[in-house]
């Protein structure tokens, strides 16, 4: 639970804010210097995206997507653009989002919004997306803002959309991170808050190829 290692909730946030502020607008920046992991990363998750935008009845649509805690635009770039129509995106930090602009170079024109706003403040319009995609940010959020995030995101989808989480995943509890104010939590516990906000199971899958040092890293899809 988050309630046990976030002493001050507003300090939680602008700690985490004011550390985004002074990263580099760079590809290795957003991935705090494992940028040599990027194409590793996107390869596993086109696979993983592609087998819910097959032929089906029950087939996910492609018109558009959100790419939640942004950042430049890596996610929205390598794997979104190439996909679907339109893309949004939303990150808490104004500079980033700003760089995204050159760094999608001519492909960019399909991004139709860039909203700058931390997503325990943001609300996706209602019946609007066949994807939303939230990598590497859910440690920003305490527990009870995650939930109600899932939630706006579960409004926040069309027809037979689908809501996936990419992330690191500790071996056991939640854990702090004091250096970028983020926490790390278990699977056991995320699937809690994914049930919680009303979402249930699609699939689940661990990434391969990543280097052994850092968190093991999962890709969780739900509606």
């Amino acid at each position: 639970m988050t309630s046990e290692v976030v002493e001050n909730e507003f300090e939680f946030y602008s700690k985490a804010e004011k550390y985004w502020k002074d990263v580099p607008a760079t590809v290795d920046g957003m991935l705090g210097g494992y940028g040599h992991i990027s194409s590793i990363d996107i390869n596993s998750s086109r696979k993983f995206l592609q087998r819910f935008l097959r032929d089906g009845p029950n087939r996910t649509g492609t018109t558009r997507a959100l790419d939640c805690g942004a950042g430049i635009g890596r996610i929205t770039k390598r794997l979104l653009l190439p996909l679907f129509k339109t893309v949004d995106m939303v990150d808490v930090t104004e500079d980033f989002l700003t760089k995204a602009k050159s760094y999608l170079g001519e492909e960019g024109r399909r991004v139709r919004n860039y909203f700058c706003c931390g997503l325990q403040d943001f609300n996706p319009e209602p019946n609007s997306y066949d994807v939303i995609w939230i990598q590497w940010v859910i440690g920003h959020l305490t527990d009870n803002h995650l939930s109600d995030f899932l939630k706006r995101c579960r409004a926040g989808l069309r027809p037979n959309g689908i809501v996936v989480i990419k992330d690191n995943m500790a071996q056991e509890g939640v854990i702090m991170d004091d250096v970028d104010s983020s926490v790390c939590r278990d699977l056991d516990v995320v699937r809690k808050i994914i049930r919680r906000a009303g979402l249930h199971l699609l699939a689940e899958e661990r990434q391969e190829n990543f280097p052994d040092e850092i968190y093991h890293v999962y890709t969780i899809a739900m509606r």
